[in-house]
């Protein structure tokens, strides 16, 4: 039985070598005139051309008060009246808060009375020198007297004129930080005052946009939030480039009748710098690389990346400055799988 066993085993083998053997010897020659010649990726591309169209200029920038001031006394004192409602609209010279005067009062009563006798006495002086029953020098001391008094009582009066705290402009009043009794010095903040109406808009461009600004030019913006469009107009220019980020700061005026805006609000801004012709392509045909920006182009059907430097953009399109040329023919889709040199094939 081993024997027979042994011999059967073998027969299988060699029928099983056999199939294994024709089955390769077949498929050979087969698949013997086929290449492995990779096939064409297929791409979309259009012809890079020139445009005559507006030159946006994007920034971010903050709103702030066209005045604000912090309300503080010059006069030290007791506060007796506390005259404002956070939150509400003042006059420029409404009474804010008072300061306790009855010491400056008394003085000045004081003055008062004395300069009234210095009056009197250097009436007659002058009546007795014009028949000389006195000397020049005598009645000098009396008008000295007279000058002396007006010279206190004016001091007085601006002390007086220091224990109330009138708006130095019209405004709004931020939240107090005192209340009616307090005692106050010149560095107690009463509280806050800021016009916003209208609102000054501080934003920055690139410094290669200088010769392109002026003041008075048109600038829009909008605020989080809302897909509302603001206006305003350049109000002043920065004289000096900021050395770190090579930017020029700029600011601008907007109106705020309907108080839609306020102090500290971030907003997205947006400059035209009117229209130029050049080259624009579209945002998403541009790959960021360590050396900046690259773009790739079908030249005879075989892929090439460009270096290229970008200047202005617009909502979908941007201004290439250099590395492409009128006509060329850009790549815009499949970019994540394209290399330089592979074969592409587009309509």
């Amino acid at each position: 039985m081993r024997p027979l066993l042994i011999v059967g085993l073998l027969l299988v083998l060699l029928i099983i070598g056999k199939v294994f053997f024709w089955g390769k010897s077949d498929d050979t020659p087969a698949t013997s005139g086929v290449t492995n010649t990779p096939t064409a990726t297929f791409v979309s591309t259009i012809l890079v051309s020139s445009d005559n169209s507006d030159q946006l200029v994007y920034s971010s920038g903050t709103l702030s008060p066209n005045e604000e001031v912090e309300l503080r006394s010059e006069y030290s004192g007791r506060l007796v009246k506390l005259n404002l409602s956070e939150g509400s609209y003042v006059k420029k010279g409404a009474l804010i808060a008072k300061i306790k005067d009855d010491d400056i009062q008394a003085q000045l009563k004081k003055v008062a009375i004395e300069e009234e006798l210095a009056n009197q006495i250097e009436a007659r002086q002058k009546k007795l020198l014009q028949i000389e029953a006195i000397s020049k020098e005598e009645y000098e001391i009396s008008a000295s007297r007279v000058s002396t008094l007006n010279a206190d009582k004016e001091l007085l009066e601006v002390q007086l004129a220091k224990t109330e705290i009138r708006a130095p402009f019209s405004g709004r009043i931020g939240l107090k930080n005192i209340s009616e009794g307090a005692y106050v010095t010149p560095n107690t903040l009463i509280a806050t005052l800021v016009q916003i109406n209208p609102l000054k808009i501080d934003f920055a461009i690139p410094e290669k946009y200088l010769t392109k600004v002026k003041p008075g030019q048109q600038v829009s913006f909008e605020i989080d939030g809302t897909a509302e469009s603001f206006n305003s107009k350049i109000l002043a220019i920065d004289p000096r480039i900021d050395a770190t980020l090579r930017t020029l700061k700029i600011r601008g005026l907007t109106s705020n009748t309907n108080g839609k805006l306020l102090p500290g609000m971030f907003v997205k801004v947006k400059l035209n710098l009117g229209k130029e012709q050049s080259l624009m392509i579209p945002s998403e045909t541009i790959i960021p690389v360590l050396e900046g920006k690259k773009v790739y182009l079908k030249r005879n059907g075989i892929v090439e990346s460009v270096l290229i430097e970008t200047g202005l953009r617009n909502e979908k399109m941007v201004q290439v400055l250099s590395g492409l040329n009128e006509g060329d023919s850009l790549i815009t889709t499949a970019l994540q799988v394209l290399k330089p040199g592979i074969s592409v094939t587009s309509n």
